[in-house]
């Protein structure tokens, strides 16, 4: 079970998404903060079963980067990683990096999601989907009162 060591609640958590070109949450695994991102990667992309025959590209941040990954990513589906490194030090915007980041921002504006607190994994995965529905229907209420 995810999030629990030998009777010991592990502190931190990951959440790792795939998201689409919008941002739009595709799937997400939250698993433990010591976990691997390749390990993780992986079981989000097998997780995803019915979006892998659209996925073409998928890019990732350096933490991914790594021949096994590649490989693993080619055993799933056709896409190809491309990963997006920074070169040399401080801070630099990374092309479509942006694209996850924003997502993020997006989830931690529903204050529940700001601090994960809850004892089960699974429950942080839905409470993600939940803000993520909550977001894509207001936007959807809002165009529609455009048309209107």
């Amino acid at each position: 079970m995810y999030g629990f060591d030998g009777g010991k609640k592990i502190k931190g958590r990951k959440r790792n998404i795939l998201v689409d070109t919008l941002g739009l949450l595709l799937e997400v695994i939250v698993t433990e903060a010591n976990g691997s991102e390749r390990i993780n990667g992986l079981a989000l992309l097998f997780e995803s079963q019915e979006n892998l025959e659209r996925l073409k590209l998928i890019w990732v941040d350096s933490g991914y980067q790594g021949e096994k990954f590649k490989q693993g990513v080619e055993s799933l589906s056709s896409a190809t990683v491309e990963v997006m490194q920074r070169e040399g030090k401080g801070f630099q915007l990374l092309a479509r990096r942006w694209v996850v980041e924003r997502t993020f921002a997006w989830l931690l504006q529903k204050r529940r999601l700001v601090v994960d607190s809850e004892k089960l994994p699974e429950t942080s995965e839905s409470l993600i989907y939940i803000a993520m529905v909550h977001l894509m229907t207001k936007r959807l209420a809002q165009k529609q009162k455009q048309f209107s």
